[in-house]
Parts: structure tokens; sequence; C-alpha cells
């Protein structure tokens, strides 16, 4: 097991960034760490990287644990921040040599190639870090998490920023790595959970609302039913709130809502009913499948 979280608590003062979160990883492993803003999710991956210390409970990274071995841990463990902090004035290639020195990296200068090639940073070496693409500049962090060759890597927001293109390529950089080293990476984009992850944990206010496949917790939801609904104009959403069996509403375009339930029964009907007692027109109405995105919706607003 290369990452057992046991209890790992954060305090700020009265608040519970993070409750008694545990779950596992294991090598060779993408999981995907999920939550809305302020869930403590950066707050738990710089726990485990050992830039902060816990309130209470532990954590072991390939063995080591974080508050008792925290050299060790790094020693195994790379670590891209969300705001990832480059020296912007450095050519690319002298930042990698200088951190890979720090570091105690053997061979420098075959690694530092190596890193380049799987990065495809190779076009962009010679330059200042400053002149290059923020999707350049990922690689860049990518580069340098990786230049110890740990065997866990801890990716915060990674994509977070990036035009359509530089997404695909990074995604795929990370599929690719993904399979040899143990992967935890947070996000906010569910397609990306969908394509590149074999796990998800989600938490919510610091605590764990779930931890399986997307596979699962999809059927996990089981008689829940989402519907869109789209009208000609605006319409009074305490009403649709109102009706039996509605859970929430997630409001996806000026007149457009996604209507969840956790009842058995078609929505579509009595929305129709609803609607027509109103007088509102409808211009489309679907009763949708279970998504990763509907999972995260259902979860984080119980």
């Amino acid at each position: 097991m290369s990452i057992v979280v046991n209890q790992i608590t954060k305090i700020y003062g009265t608040q519970h960034a993070v409750d008694e979160l545990s779950f596992t990883a294991h090598k060779g492993e993408i999981l995907g760490f999920l939550g809305p803003n302020g869930a403590g999710k950066t707050t738990t991956m710089k726990m485990l990287s050992c830039y902060i210390k816990p309130s209470s409970g532990s954590a072991e990274i390939c063995g080591y644990n974080i508050l008792t071995h925290p050299l060790e841990v790094k020693k195994h463990i790379g670590y891209l921040p969300e705001n990832n902090p480059l020296y912007k004035d450095m050519y690319i290639r002298e930042y990698l040599e200088c951190f890979a020195r720090l570091s105690k990296v053997e061979g420098v200068q075959k690694r530092i190639n190596d890193l380049i090639e799987l990065t495809g940073l190779g076009p962009e070496q010679n330059k200042t870090i400053g002149s290059v693409s923020k999707g350049y500049r990922q690689r860049v962090g990518l580069s340098q998490a990786l230049l110890h060759n740990p065997e866990v890597l801890i990716l915060d927001e990674p994509t977070s920023g990036l035009d359509p293109n530089q997404l695909v390529e990074i995604r795929s950089l990370i599929r690719n790595i993904g399979k040899e080293k143990t992967l935890i990476f947070s996000t906010h984009i569910m397609q990306e959970v969908k394509s590149l992850c074999d796990r998800v944990v989600i938490i919510k206010n610091g605590k764990l609302v779930a931890d399986d496949s997307i596979e699962v917790l999809q059927e996990k939801l089981g008689d829940r039913q989402m519907v869109t609904i789209e009208f000609s104009t605006e319409i009074p959403i305490s009403t649709i709130k109102s009706l039996p069996y509605v859970q929430f509403i997630k409001q996806s375009g000026k007149h457009q809502f996604t209507i969840y339930s956790d009842s058995a029964k078609d929505l579509r009907e009595l929305l129709f009913q609803t609607s027509v007692a109103n007088g509102w027109v409808i211009y489309e109405m679907n009763k949708t499948k279970n998504s990763i995105e509907d999972v995260f919706n259902v979860l984080t607003k119980q």
C-alpha cells in the first residue's frame, strides 16, 4: 500500500479543515481527490506532503510516517501545488538542473533529458519559464516533481486554467505517469475524473463522503434520477422545489435546470402537469442517467 491515511485531522482555531479523514491508495492507481471549494483537499495534500502537520491522526507514505519520518516521506513524494511556485526568470533547463542538484539526483543531465522528453518540453527547454504558456509551465512543475523519481505523485488542480489543447496533453501525460506510480490529483473537471481515475475519494467539510470506483458510485445512486428541463422564460424555482420527490435543483442555464430526486417515480409527468397548470412553456425535458457529475452533486449537497 503506497498511501495509508488514518483519521487525519487539521484544525484552525475552531474550524475543522480536515476531520478524521481516512483512505488508501495503491501503486499504479490514479486516485481522484474531489470536493467542493473549501472541502479540505489542498490542506490534506499539504499534510501528506509534510508541508503542514496534522492536528491529530496520521498517514504513511511508502511505509514512512509523515510525523516521525518526514524527510523519508519527501524522498518518496513528488508534489505539484495548485499555484505552482516557479522562478520565472530562470531558463527551464537551468531550473530543472538547479532542483536536481538540490535533491541530490544522480546522473542529472540524463534524468533531465528523460523528463524533457517525457513531458514534451524539448522545444521550450532553453526558454525562460516566464516566457512560455501556462501549459508548458505546468510541464515544468511536473518535471520538477518527478526529478527524484518518486513513487507517489500528488497533483493539486494540475489542469486549472489550461486551454482545451493543453488539457488533452496534460491529461495524457498524467495517464502515462499513473501507470507506474501512485497518483493523487484534485480537479473540478468531472470529465477529467471519468477519463483518468481508477477510483475517487470525495470529501465535504473535511469529512469523507465517498470512496469507490466511479461505476460503483453511480450504481449506489440507485433510484435517484435527474431530469433536465428548459423553459421558455424565467419561472419561480420555489414552485419546483416544493414538488414531491424533488431533492434539490441545479441551474445550468438562464432558463435551464437539472432536477434531482431520490425517488424511483418518474418526475417528468409531474413537471409537465405543473408547467401546464402554471402556463409555463417547456422547450426541452429529458431524464438522464447517473453521471460522475450527478454523483458529486448528490454527495456534496446532502
